[in-house]
């Protein structure tokens, strides 16, 4: 059975920042809890609990919530009122479409000096004759009950006939108890019979799937479809069979109800976990080696060449509203991969990149996924204009060259004479505000003098 989880109160205090002690409000509804616990001692402050439409049998584990106002357990498997004694401050009570059939079990609610409000609308016991003026008589402190305001005459009346109102209650919940112990019975039966036939069933398909000759396994792998079908109808059957079969409304068939839609909801789950299993891998990378290009999610997409930052840029549409953790990108030297939603997206680059330096982003506008792939190979871009230092450096080297009487190359090794390092110095060179100005053309004059007979080649 389903019962309240430290988890699950903590993913339900969201607006207390996921603390429990201090939490005041907590909405467990429509959660399929069949027991009631932990909330006593792990949320001793509540004020407000909402437990409507699940699959409680009994109201317990609250009678130390000393400042609980409001409870709502509307909807579920209830059949007496009791334990409430301790909630000191309760004021609001729902208890509506529940199967209280003992009315004489409010009385337990006269502790409770601080109810105004009752709600018992849905109960068999709100069929039983004289129930309000039992009700209004037993509980003095009450307002509302049913939604409706009782008024100080409607009291008066319901206290002078107390007592016979009391015997006709008194004999009517002897009746519905009998009734409820055949009910009892009969949900015990139907639940035995379902539980033979369904062992039935099992024992014939293990007849069924027994180890076939050899000879035979070609005809049922023909006949595979067939059984498909078959079972289909029969499953249909069953549902058809379940649902239409006359029931009387009590905790047990409805308790019996939602473990059959649980049952079916995993079988379908399971066929749709083993078809996923089953489906055949997407072909990547033949035989021989080769990457294909796929597009099985069947995104646009578009990639770019961006040669003036030597790097290339692939925009993928991917859908606006899908979450980032649904996407799983790999980058290798010479093709992409995405996965989205597991379907593989694989595209082969021109050109070979840097997988270690390549970033992924999500545009927070589009949703697209853009991924930027440096390229290996740096390019080295022509007729860059050549400042002062340089020209000072390569006239230094021509002088080294004469002293030594040896012809050398320049050197253009890429982490000494880079991009980048051109680029910073012609920004210096361009602050003319900073630094010593006069002192700048003085450097260009000297650097002229001392290479009167050199000759700069920009090509080289």
């Amino acid at each position: 059975f389903v019962s309240v989880t430290e988890d699950l109160v903590r993913r339900r205090a969201e607006h207390n920042n996921c603390e429990i002690f201090s939490l005041e409000e907590i909405s467990l509804h429509q959660q399929e809890i069949e027991k009631l616990e932990h909330l006593d001692k792990w949320c001793r402050d509540l004020k407000i609990l909402y437990l409507q439409n699940n699959l409680i049998p009994k109201i317990e584990n609250v009678s130390k919530l000393k400042k609980l106002e409001y409870l709502n357990v509307a909807l579920n498997n209830i059949e007496r009122i009791e334990n409430l004694e301790g909630c000191e401050e309760l004021k609001k009570l729902d208890l509506t479409a529940n199967f209280i059939g003992e009315l004489s079990t409010i009385e337990s609610l006269k502790c409770n000096i601080h109810l105004k409000e009752l709600f018992l609308m849905g109960n068999p016991c709100t069929e039983f004759e004289g129930y309000r003026q039992f009700v209004v008589a037993t509980l003095h402190q009450l307002k509302y009950l049913d939604s409706k305001e009782i008024e100080r005459s409607e009291r008066i009346k319901a206290l002078q006939n107390y007592p016979e109102v009391k015997w006709k209650i008194r004999e009517q919940e002897q009746a519905y108890l009998l009734k409820r112990a055949r009910e009892k019975e009969e949900a015990q039966r139907r639940m035995t019979e379902r539980m033979d036939e369904k062992q039935k069933q099992m024992d014939s398909k293990l007849g069924f799937d027994s180890p076939d000759p050899p000879q035979e396994k070609s005809n049922h792998a023909e006949g595979d479809g067939e059984q498909e079908r078959c079972r289909t109808v029969e499953n249909d059957d069953e549902d058809r069979k379940f649902w239409e079969e006359p029931t009387p409304y009590t905790p047990e068939s409805r308790l019996e109800t939602h473990r059959y839609i649980e049952e079916k909801r995993r079988a379908k789950d399971n066929i749709r976990e083993s078809k996923r299993r089953e489906k055949t891998a997407w072909t990547l990378v033949t035989a021989e080696g080769k990457v294909l290009n796929v597009n099985v999610p069947k995104l646009h997409f578009s990639l770019k060449d961006d040669e003036e930052n030597n790097r290339i840029i692939l925009d993928l549409a991917v859908y606006r509203h899908l979450d980032t953790s649904l996407l799983d990108v790999d980058v290798q030297p010479t093709y992409i991969r995405v996965l989205v939603k597991g379907k593989p997206f694989q595209l082969v680059l021109p050109e070979e990149v840097k997988p270690d330096s390549s970033c992924a982003k999500r545009s927070q506008t589009t949703g697209h996924l853009v991924v930027t792939m440096p390229k290996a190979k740096e390019i080295i871009l022509a007729k860059q204009k050549v400042s002062a230092s340089i020209k000072h450096s390569d006239c230094n080297t021509q002088q080294k060259v004469t002293r030594s009487g040896q012809v050398e190359k320049l050197e253009v090794d890429p982490s000494k004479y880079s991009f980048p390092d051109v680029t910073k110095i012609i920004q210096e060179k361009e602050r003319t505000g900073q630094g010593p100005i006069k002192l700048q053309p003085q450097k260009v004059t000297e650097v002229k003098k001392s290479c009167v007979d050199f000759e700069n080649d920009e090509d080289v």
